[in-house]
């Protein structure tokens, strides 16, 4: 192609763009958490724009930020939960596209814009948010759930039928709200009875997965610790199944689209997050992965048995959940000594 070519067609495009639907080409890659991405509303992006998705996954915020710190990862959009990216953007490595200036962000929910990892939201968009507790078969546990003692303290007929998330954060914060403790807590003692109680607890538990909604529907255990959207999705084929919360405490979190810095394939990526604030879309996102979405106006597109769902309405007495900042980094190197010991 001649430059002179190259300068026409480049001139048609923007064109097209602000006439109306925004016209594009090539690829984009995404990098998400497992099982979180709905194939139509790819194909539809790919149908509307004429681009190639390429979808990898991943099962915890800490892989994500590994393989990026690395470098040259070729992916143009993560999904970090909020304080993983507040770090991000923090250490420079997510692209400040200004999502706030596009035309859908009109449509984001005006609670989520000021957020604390990313005020105005200047590089990121809402994806799906949510609560992590834990989902038990109340066909096999008629006791009263709503406790963490269930994962921390089993009664024998759930001992040895625990399936634990295998994330760090979700793990020590929750032994932390168990007894009691401040989250980001650099307390040695406090630390050392946390670590002590986690050692004890995981002889009770039969694995530390990501999968959560496999492992509850197979049968191989009986209670899970949870996202509340995965435990509505193992209920659908496990009616016995009931999502906790916990009087202790549980963690409340919003997972967000955002671009690396240095995408291969920027302009793609803008019209993906541009994409995904349009209120179809983002219903589509939550009738798969079955989460609260940040973009008004969803919900007529939404399934009616998420709008009216257990695991997102939350109870009266339930404590409001716990949106947890990052921790400073030498209460982060404990935590990764702790969780080096539990793994062990």
């Amino acid at each position: 192609m001649t430059t002179s070519t190259k300068h026409t067609a480049a001139i048609l495009a923007a064109a097209i763009a602000a006439a109306g639907p925004a016209w594009a080409e090539g690829e984009l890659n995404i990098y998400n958490w497992g099982n979180y991405t709905n194939p139509d509303l790819i194909e539809k992006f790919e149908q509307e724009f004429d681009v190639t998705v390429n979808l990898d996954d991943y099962d915890s915020n800490e892989t994500m930020l590994a393989k990026v710190r690395e470098g040259n990862s070729g992916y143009d959009i993560v999904v970090p939960s909020d304080s993983t990216a507040a770090i991000m953007i923090d250490q420079g490595l997510l692209a400040e596209v200004k999502p706030n200036e596009m035309e859908n962000f009109s449509n984001m929910d005006p609670r989520w814009i000021d957020v604390y990892w990313d005020e105005g939201r200047n590089y990121t968009v809402p994806w799906q948010w949510g609560t992590t507790s834990f989902t038990v078969d109340t066909a096999v546990y008629d006791g009263e759930i709503n406790t963490l003692g269930l994962l921390f303290e089993p009664p024998e007929v759930l001992q040895g039928r625990i399936n634990m998330l295998n994330d760090m954060g979700e793990v020590i914060n929750a032994a932390l709200r168990y007894r009691g403790y401040e989250r980001c807590n650099s307390n040695t003692e406090e630390l050392r009875d946390v670590t002590e109680l986690l050692i004890s607890a995981k002889e009770h538990w039969r694995t530390m997965d990501y999968a959560a909604i496999e492992k509850l529907t197979s049968g191989d255990v009986d209670i899970s610790h949870s996202y509340n959207g995965a435990a509505i999705r193992a209920r659908d084929q496990r009616p016995t199944l009931q999502y906790a919360y916990p009087k202790e405490g549980f963690t409340g979190w919003m997972d967000n689209v955002a671009v690396l810095e240095g995408a291969p394939n920027m302009e793609n990526a803008k019209l993906f997050m541009n994409f995904i604030m349009e209120p179809e879309n983002a219903a589509m996102i939550s009738n798969f992965a079955r989460y609260a979405n940040g973009i008004s106006g969803s919900t007529e597109f939404m399934d009616s048995d998420i709008q009216d769902a257990p695991e997102l309405t939350l109870p009266a007495d339930a404590p409001a959940p716990d949106f947890v900042k990052p921790c400073p980094q030498e209460v982060t190197d404990l935590y990764n000594r702790i969780w080096t010991k539990l793994k062990q």
